[in-house]
């Protein structure tokens, strides 16, 4: 007897809920859920990625289901890896347990752990991929498989600005343009990407925290997002809040956005978070290096002051950047609008790019 398609459609929905719970959590790895069905298809067992270094999602579940695993099924958001690095390979993990099919959403496309559906299959397993996988590969996944495709972080560009759109007022002041609810919704951003980026002008400008908070301006329990300021000519003193100790930081030199997104990923980091200021983003919009765009906008008019975007190789409107699968969300008295890039993306270090800008 085995699980219904009803219940392995059931059990992937559980499964992508748990990849989602552990986003920003697991780089260099992916944020993978997985479910174990008994025999009779009941839930006994679910699991997701651990950080780095630790239990992947198939190893979690079958811990939790022990012996029920056995002639069950594993239903796993992304396919069994086949490889050894830091953890054994779960499909060794999958077959020690007994499991009798292996349903996954999303086929594996790192070279190295790639396979695992086959190795399974080979010995005897019955091996379906590909289940619902659209959808799979458009939630948690996304930027990670993003980040394997094109060699760099997956960038989402974020700002927040008045209705006119300035993100300051002449005189220099910007606290606060948004409301709580707003400012709030940022931190839940922050909290599953893996790192924060932003230029030395707005270091030296707002001397910003870039951390995790909760509603009352504590610091977050548990892991922060790594803080990142591209400070080429070294500006940023040591005195500056992001080197306060309260999450880790990185300066880097880099003077091109490809550049600096190769040192990420070098670094573990699969998606990043760019929060300033106007020529960073611009420079990084020129580059074809903003993925999506979430944008906070308040009910306010200046009529003054600095904008979101600086100068990036737009000079007329039929050149503007239109983005793509647009939603909108109302925050307290702001909107949250959250777009698509959609620009075709070509793998950093490709032969014509210099890195110039």
């Amino acid at each position: 007897m085995t699980a219904s398609r009803e219940q392995e459609l059931a059990a992937l929905e559980l499964a992508r809920a748990l990849g989602d719970s552990v986003r920003g959590r697991t780089s260099p790895n992916p944020p993978v859920g997985a479910i174990i069905l008994d025999a009779h298809g009941e839930v006994v067992g679910s699991g997701a990625t651990q950080p780095a270094g630790l239990a992947h999602a198939e190893v979690m579940a079958l811990a939790q289901a022990g012996a029920r695993a056995r002639g069950g099924t594993a239903i796993v958001t992304l396919e069994p890896c086949a490889h050894t690095g830091r953890t054994g390979p779960c499909t060794g993990a999958l077959l020690a347990a007994g499991i009798a099919r292996v349903v996954y959403s999303v086929a594996d496309p790192d070279p190295i752990a790639s396979g695992g559906g086959e190795v399974l299959a080979l010995a005897g397993i019955d091996v379906e991929g590909g289940l619902d996988a659209a959808r799979t590969a458009a939630g948690a996944l996304g930027p990670w498989l993003f980040a394997m495709a094109q060699g760099r972080p997956y960038v989402t560009w974020k700002f927040a600005a008045t209705l006119d759109g300035r993100i300051a007022a002449a005189d220099g002041t910007s606290r606060w343009i948004t409301g709580p609810e707003a400012r709030a919704d940022v931190h839940r951003l922050r909290d599953i990407v893996d790192a924060v980026v932003v230029g030395s002008a707005t270091v030296l400008a707002d001397d910003p925290q870039l951390t995790v908070r909760t509603p009352d301006g504590g610091l977050a329990p548990g892991r922060q997002p790594l803080r990142v300021v591209m400070d080429r000519r070294g500006r940023v003193p040591d005195t500056a809040r992001i080197f306060d100790g309260s999450a880790p930081t990185l300066s880097l030199a880099a003077a091109a956005p490809r550049f600096a997104l190769k040192a990420l990923y070098d670094h573990g980091a699969r998606h990043v978070l760019l929060e300033g200021g106007a020529t960073l983003a611009g420079s990084f919009l020129e580059a074809g290096c903003v993925d999506r765009v979430v944008a906070y906008l308040a009910p306010t008019l200046l009529g003054a002051g600095p904008t979101a975007l600086g100068p990036s190789g737009i000079d007329t409107i039929a050149d503007a950047l239109k983005l793509e699968d647009v939603s909108v969300e109302v925050f307290g008295r702001d909107v949250r609008i959250v777009g698509l890039t959609h620009r075709t993306h070509e793998p950093v270090g490709a032969p014509h790019d210099t890195g110039a800008e």
